[in-house]
């Protein structure tokens, strides 16, 4: 019997990280998430997982640090063997207009949305181009191909991200690896709902011709889909799923 494929899904634990995840595991595959070392609900999520009927295995990182992804990496595949999916979620912003960001808004953004993409994929490339299998997807962003207002930081890092894709797209294509990027729009996630309903209403549903928020299960069963090996002959993508929001 073939192994068991497994995936690491960075901030697998929030919003669209924890729709990919499920999705993942339910697909057959093993899932390690991450999460930020700042995290206290770990034991609380696990649990609430455990009793939903999947099991995960957690490890705490800064993405934004070299030295804590390789220690990461290193319990991973000490628990896990390898990892076959990788799925690059974890992000931030600091909003401001240009004017009045700041030195470390730009920065924290920088190297937790775009840096990590090189400090995690580093750890597990050799092994897929080894195993002559992978599968990695990069979370983007609608506002990456548009821009957005007072979002400078978030905006450029999430762009960054899809010249990286496309990069090592070319750069592994011969190795049975497929890389892309997914680019949401607006989803129906907590940090979304927080904003009041009148604003949601005027100021963001407008923007969305299909009218509503989407479902972070409907992002996460197309990232199933391109880890799948009916997907093998996509790479390099940047895929939108915002509505209609922004048409390329």
């Amino acid at each position: 019997m073939e192994a068991k494929r497994v995936a690491f899904v960075t901030g697998g634990m929030g919003g669209l990280g924890a729709a990919i995840s499920r999705r993942l595991h339910d697909a057959g595959m093993a899932v390690a998430v991450s999460h930020s070392e700042r995290n206290d609900h770990v034991s609380t999520w696990l649990m609430h997982e455990r009793d939903a009927g999947r099991a995960f295995k957690a490890y705490a990182v800064d993405v934004a640090d070299f030295e804590s992804c390789e220690r990461c990496a290193q319990k991973v595949l000490a628990d896990l063997g390898k990892v076959d999916v990788l799925i690059n979620n974890a992000g931030i912003t600091r909003d401001a207009t240009f004017l009045k960001m700041t030195k470390g808004d730009w920065d924290a953004v920088m190297r937790t949305d775009l840096d990590a993409m090189f400090n995690v994929t580093k750890q597990f490339i050799a092994g897929m181009v080894e195993r002559r299998f992978g599968r990695i997807v990069n979370i983007g962003s609608v506002n990456g191909s548009r821009g957005a207002f007072g979002q400078a930081n978030y905006a450029s890092a999430k762009a960054g991200i899809h010249g990286f894709t496309k990069t090592l797209a070319l750069e592994t294509a011969k190795r049975g690896i497929t890389v892309n990027t997914v680019s949401p729009g607006y989803l129906a996630t907590a940090m979304v709902e927080a904003v009041p309903q009148d604003v949601l209403e005027a100021k963001i549903l407008p923007q969305i011709p299909v009218g509503r928020l989407g479902r972070p299960d409907e992002v996460a069963a197309f990232i199933a889909f391109l880890c799948s090996d009916d997907a093998a002959f996509i790479t390099g993508a940047d895929l939108a799923i915002n509505g209609g929001m922004h048409m390329s």
